[in-house]
């Protein structure tokens, strides 16, 4: 790998600018945080480039888990409209990377994982960022003992409505999250509003499903 800050920066550049990405301290967030200390270590070599990044493998080494493209992150994060005043639960924590992007402009950050080696590993990544802690439990339940949250922000698509994220939200609150699978995948941001919650879509976006957020198969007859 090249250095690193030259590469922050042509990702900053080719990949975020050329997407829309317009809010300067999302730029700047992302010029600051060392993406290669959030990439497995067989894969720091493409840490900044334009893709999906696999973070976990099933047997036969099909992506479980992945790091959700550069540009498609930063485009999500413009979405929510994150302040500095803002609490954020960030849903699909991974290996922590988007934590530390999210810790950079805004208040405090709960990262919730549902994968405990997910967490183990972002937890020591993240361990001198002192406004985001990591905590685990499923990810379709959010994090209701420090609810109601500002923004809650899902790295990652759902499939399914995000019922319980939803309760979660303080008025005026934000949801972001990818929903559709593949290049069926589109950007909404759910907005809760003094009449009840309100949703638009957004872009299209691919990013890879999240554990909890799949349909349950059903029988046809």
């Amino acid at each position: 790998m090249g250095d690193a800050s030259v590469l922050r920066t042509r990702m900053v550049n080719n990949q975020l600018r050329t997407f829309d990405v317009t809010d300067h301290r999302i730029q700047d967030a992302m010029l600051m945080v060392e993406r290669e200390r959030f990439v497995p270590g067989d894969q720091r070599a493409i840490a900044y480039s334009d893709e999906a990044i696999p973070i976990v493998r099933d047997a036969i080494g099909r992506p479980l888990r992945t790091m959700t493209r550069p540009a498609v992150l930063g485009r999500l994060l413009q979405l929510a409209r994150i302040g500095e005043d803002d609490v954020v639960l960030l849903v699909g924590a991974g290996l922590g990377y988007a934590a530390a992007v999210i810790g950079e402009f805004a208040s405090s950050v709960i990262a919730l994982e549902c994968d405990g080696a997910l967490a183990e590993r972002a937890g020591a990544a993240l361990e001198d960022v002192s406004n985001v802690v990591v905590v685990t439990g499923p990810l379709d339940a959010g994090y209701p003992s420090e609810a109601p949250f500002d923004v809650v922000f899902v790295d990652g698509a759902i499939l399914t409505e995000p019922t319980a994220l939803l309760d979660q939200l303080k008025a005026g609150g934000r949801l972001v999250a990818v929903h559709g699978e593949g290049l069926a995948g589109r950007a909404q941001i759910y907005v809760r509003g003094e009449e009840g919650v309100s949703m638009r879509y957004a872009f299209n976006a691919a990013a890879h499903v999240l554990p909890g957020f799949r349909t349950e198969p059903s029988f046809v007859f």
